[in-house]
């Protein structure tokens, strides 16, 4: 008898999704499943949530903010109570998925953006054992997420932006945007870096602009690649772009800039100001309103209705 013998493939470049866990409210849980393993870095997870539906759920993925710098997937704007978006969506029959990805510490641009892409692909090329439909997928984020959330609905057609990591073949565009507060263009983004009062509360890193980490030395052309202006066209999908009027950390005249790109293009884009808010919706006197006003606006472009 001889043993038969299978050749290596080399080492894995993502781990199939294993069993979930169920709710108390019937929906399932997939926590950390590894989406994509970079050589010489920690093992890229995403979590997803998937609503108790008798047919697959439309699919919107959470990118996570914390100034390129920090930031986990679990966690949401302390101005939001733990898990509030994520149930939001869970209610309107949205699946959701969370994603890790590379610091700016770790890795420069544009690994932050390539994880991203390899996120969308994993939960594509993985929809039927989630339970997901894939046919149109929602991005939202916030702050570093935002910006990232607006570079991948608009580098679809970059192929030299999409990155080798994880999953290979399959798209990772997505179809319809929510970016809260996110930074539209980096060469009139002013170098803000928090105030002194906060600043004594961070690690010392945070006294550089992280943009700076962000870009790690690049040239104008890779700058111009980090900024979501740069890739807007008419093809781009509807975005809904919510942004406190005061924020001192990315000025409102960010959002304002991209939305005046989207729309002299002909693309449906929709500025909403919270006003008196500054960064992550602090002073908002209504953070219920901000994030019913984000599902709604996912779950009429994914499904058709609000609810």
């Amino acid at each position: 008898m001889t043993a038969e013998t299978t050749e290596w493939a080399g080492p894995a470049r993502f781990l199939p999704p294993h069993e979930p866990t169920r709710r108390d409210d019937g929906a399932l849980h997939y926590s950390g499943l590894t989406y994509a393993a970079p050589v010489g870095f920690r093992p890229l997870q995403l979590d997803v949530w998937v609503p108790p539906t008798a047919t697959p759920s439309p699919l919107v993925v959470w990118i996570h903010g914390g100034a390129w710098m920090g930031g986990d997937r679990r966690h949401l704007p302390e101005t939001l109570r733990p898990d509030q978006l994520f149930d939001a969506l869970l209610e309107v029959g949205l699946a959701v998925a969370t994603i890790d990805y590379r610091h700016a510490l770790e890795a420069p641009f544009p690994a932050q953006l390539h994880d991203a892409k390899a996120a969308v692909r994993y939960l594509r090329a993985h929809a039927d054992v989630l339970g997901v439909d894939t046919a149109r997928i929602g991005v939202a984020g916030e702050s570093a997420g935002g910006h990232l959330a607006a570079l991948l609905a608009l580098t679809a057609f970059r192929a030299d932006l999409e990155g080798t990591q994880g999953v290979g073949g399959t798209s990772s565009a997505v179809d319809v945007v929510v970016d809260w507060y996110g930074v539209a263009d980096l060469s009139t983004m002013p170098r803000m870096t928090p105030p002194p009062h906060l600043l004594e509360k961070l690690p010392p890193e945070f006294a550089t602009p992280p943009e700076d980490f962000l870009l790690s030395g690049a040239d104008a052309a890779t700058r111009a690649d980090a900024s979501p202006v740069t890739h807007v066209t008419p093809q781009a999908p509807p975005f809904l772009l919510v942004h406190g009027t005061t924020d001192w950390l990315v000025p409102y005249s960010q959002s304002e800039q991209l939305h005046a790109a989207l729309t002299s293009v002909g693309v449906e884009s929709r500025l909403v100001p919270v006003e008196g808010a500054e960064h992550i919706f602090t002073g908002c006197d209504d953070i219920d309103a901000v994030v019913q006003l984000s599902v709604d606006y996912l779950a009429t472009s994914l499904k058709g209705d609000p609810r």
